[in-house]
């Protein structure tokens, strides 16, 4: 019965705009037509046939209209006439007695009114001239306002091309633009990115399916009377899938996500970036359960209070207040959960990293040796790959590299490939590929000097006979006095994946890294500037000893570190002048200690540093086989082996 009471549901038609427009224009029309004259609009005729009707008597009168148009009024007798009935025009409504019959325009005014007299004066006539000006005021009108109307309608359409709709959005009607940038990705919205895309983070994947899952089966959870978790944060340094993750959840969630940068909030117009923080937050409990990802949150989320001496960043302040606000002020049982990524963690604001907004922080680190074979693996899908690519191998060889590091060693190697006509991508393409991502493009084409080929020649064999004298020095792989990137010549090294560094670990690096300049020194008794980036990297690793690990026995066990990052907005140094003084003192300590060391070394293993570089200016590019058959094994090469074993027997017990 009640759905037989039901009245039907009456389609209204919607309200336009574009009514308006349409009856404006025919208001306009209305009154050319109505207000420009009558409807019965006379025959057309010329001069010389006005001249013979007026001769034959069948003029009444004649009106001149503004000295340019002649209308011709027959009398009661010529009406009756055929030549003027047949001439008769086909008007809409029926012409009256005292409407004219014809209309003709003449040229001169001067001519039409002497021939006018003439005739009247030769035939008696009593038809007389009438001057008339005709003015009509709405076409007049019309005209003076067309380029304003033509104007604001211009402006109207660009206005509502902007806005984006009829409608208007927080921030203001005209332009929308407190709306949130952000891009829907729902069950319609086809994203290909799964959780079996993501290549080794285990820990990371956990706890970002768990969040999924929170969503999914939030009952689960709540049974029990725990509260789902209202944000996690992704932190980690730049290329090591933050992102990727992101997309995952994206295309598992098989929930509404919400995807856009911390830059989308940032407007030159005041108060658009809280305006839209409102508005995402809005369309998120809209669509609940939901996901909102903020990527690079730090263009939002830093620490307020710093560095604000110019007020500059109110604006920002102001959209950060309003996320915080947010955050904490939707309730759990909204189901929306924030997803948010950053590599600068250090500057974000304590009040966005409490318990209540981000609950739960994951760390994406970089990837090590087992995870960026699986990172290898999944990149090398789509190539045509040769039987000798073995991903285990160039995982060992790419140590400190991020997910973003490995996609583009796999791209480069399919470049490099092509480039050479191959059919399938080999071995040889994949080290070419990390040896341009490390060092750069080789530059054979540089005019280098035979002087100065020499001194490089001597500098990386430095670097190499040192380094394999040394216990903890990293073990050399390949070194070439081609010139690649910035750099004359280049040595690459496969160093030991560390958790904690020793101090005499840290001194074998320092020295070998010291031995290209002592190289220079032992063989042709003078330095130059070719070890610029050297010195860059040991003075970095001894301030690092003496500043931040306390590994220098006369500071003792103390560090000058700020993990919270304040000290970097400071003014005054944590340390007195004299300690400055200290500091200084043992920097340079330390980096001559290693430095005479390195010369030590070479002096000792002259000759087979005058080998090795000789085979060096031979060959350009040499490998540990040359070090081998020159110096023979590693001193320590026993001690390096067990060492190894042990971290590796402790890694699969762990397992």
């Amino acid at each position: 019965m009640a759905e037989q009471n039901k009245k039907p549901e009456i389609n209204k038609p919607k309200f336009s705009a574009y009514w308006i427009y349409a009856l404006v224009i025919l208001i306009f029309f209305g009154i050319q037509l109505f207000g420009g004259g009558s409807w019965n609009q006379p025959a057309k005729t010329t001069q010389s046939e006005f001249e013979n009707y007026l001769k034959n008597g069948d003029v009444e009168k004649v009106e001149v209209i503004n000295k340019k148009i002649a209308k011709v009024y027959l009398t009661k007798d010529a009406r009756s006439k055929e030549i003027h009935t047949k001439n008769k025009p086909k008007n809409f409504m029926v012409s009256g007695p005292n409407d004219p019959a014809y209309e003709f325009e003449f040229g001169d005014l001067q001519n039409f009114e002497n021939n006018f007299n003439a005739i009247k004066k030769e035939h008696n006539l009593k038809t007389n001239i009438v001057w008339k000006t005709d003015s009509n005021i709405w076409s007049d009108l019309l005209i003076s306002l067309l380029p304003f109307i033509i104007l604001i309608g211009v402006w109207i359409f660009i206005m509502r091309r902007m806005s984006g709709g009829v409608g208007g959005g927080p921030g203001g009607q005209l332009f929308n633009i407190g709306k949130s940038k952000a891009k829907l990705f729902d069950q319609n919205t086809k994203v290909k990115t799964t959780f079996k895309d993501v290549a080794g983070l285990e820990g990371a994947k956990e706890e970002v399916q768990e969040i999924v899952d929170f969503l999914k089966n939030p009952d689960k959870y709540t049974a029990l009377g725990g509260k789902i978790p209202k944000g996690a944060l992704l932190i980690g340094p730049p290329g090591t899938g933050k992102t990727l993750l992101a997309k995952a959840v994206a295309g598992e969630a098989k929930v509404p996500f919400f995807s856009l940068s911390g830059s989308d909030f940032v407007e030159m117009f005041v108060g658009v970036g809280a305006s839209r923080v409102r508005d995402l937050f809005k369309q998120a409990k809209e669509k609940s359960p939901s996901i909102i990802f903020i990527d690079e949150i730090d263009a939002i989320g830093r620490a307020r209070g710093k560095n604000n001496f110019s007020g500059s960043n109110d604006e920002r302040e102001n959209t950060l207040n309003q996320l915080l606000t947010e955050m904490d002020g939707f309730g759990t049982n909204t189901n929306v959960i924030v997803l948010a990524a950053t590599n600068r963690a250090d500057v974000l604001d304590k009040a966005l990293m409490r318990a209540g907004r981000f609950d739960r922080q994951i760390f994406v680190d970089l990837p090590d040796v087992r995870e960026r074979k699986e990172i290898f693996d999944v990149h090398i899908k789509p190539l045509k790959i040769d039987k000798s690519v073995d991903t285990e191998f160039f995982a060992k060889q790419t140590p400190g590299f991020s997910g973003a590091d490995i996609a583009n060693v796999c791209n480069e190697a399919a470049l490099i490939a092509a480039r050479n006509g191959k059919k399938m991508v080999d071995k040889q393409d994949f080290l070419d590929a990390v040896d341009r991502i490390v060092g750069g493009l080789e530059k054979k084409n540089k005019i280098v000097t035979p002087e100065e080929k020499r001194a490089v020649a001597f500098h990386e064999a430095g670097h190499a006979t040192v380094s394999w004298m040394l216990e903890h020095a990293a073990p050399l792989v390949k070194v070439t006095i081609v010139p690649r990137g910035q750099s004359l010549g280049a040595a690459w090294y496969l160093p030991e994946e560390r958790l904690i560094v020793r101090p005499e670990q840290m001194l074998d690096e320092m020295c070998a890294t010291m031995g290209g300049r002592a190289a220079e020194k032992v063989i042709f008794n003078q330095i130059s500037t070719g070890a610029l980036s050297d010195l860059e990297k040991v003075t970095k690793q001894a301030r690092a000893m003496v500043t931040v690990y306390g590994l220098n026995e006369r500071l003792g066990n103390i560090t000058y570190y700020d993990s919270s990052g304040q000290n970097e907005y400071g003014f005054t140094k944590p340390y007195s002048e004299k300690t400055a003084e200290l500091i200084d003192n043992e920097i340079s300590k330390i980096v001559e200690e290693q430095y005479l060391r390195a010369i030590s070394i070479l002096e000792k293993h002259k000759e087979e540093l005058k080998q090795l570089a000789n085979v060096l200016l031979e060959k350009e590019v040499i490998f540990k086989d040359d070090l081998i058959k020159i110096f023979g094994e590693r001193p320590f090469q026993k001690d390096i082996e067990e060492r190894k074993n042990k971290t590796r027997e402790g890694t699969l017990e762990e397992e």
